[in-house]
């Protein structure tokens, strides 16, 4: 407990960091090859929600004498949870231009 209590500011604070550079890395490179704005917004979603489920089965796979080898993984299912919802939130209430190409169920 005490090893949880000496590198937990830590695990927050790179567990954070990670997803938001991912979801800036997604939006930035899709802006990078001309995408349009939707598209933008999900490869952003995509590339910032990892898979932390299969994070902590192979850390708890890989080092099963670390119980602590866990936590960074259990610690991100929480956080893109939050943070993704918020993303989603903010993307929502931008105004895009429709795709005047796309059928109109891919507008709905």
């Amino acid at each position: 407990m005490n090893a949880l209590k000496t590198c937990g500011l830590t695990i927050f604070a790179v567990v954070i960091l990670h997803n938001l550079i991912g979801y800036a890395a997604g939006y930035a490179v899709a802006k990078a090859v001309r995408m349009d704005p939707v598209r933008c917004r999900t490869l952003s979603i995509e590339v910032g929600m990892q898979n932390s489920g299969l994070a902590t089965s192979l850390a708890a796979s890989s080092f099963p004498s670390l119980a602590l080898a866990t936590v960074p993984g259990a610690v991100f299912s929480v956080w893109h949870n939050i943070s993704g919802a918020i993303l989603a939130g903010f993307y929502s209430r931008m105004h895009t231009e429709e795709d005047p190409e796309a059928p109109a169920e891919d507008r709905m």
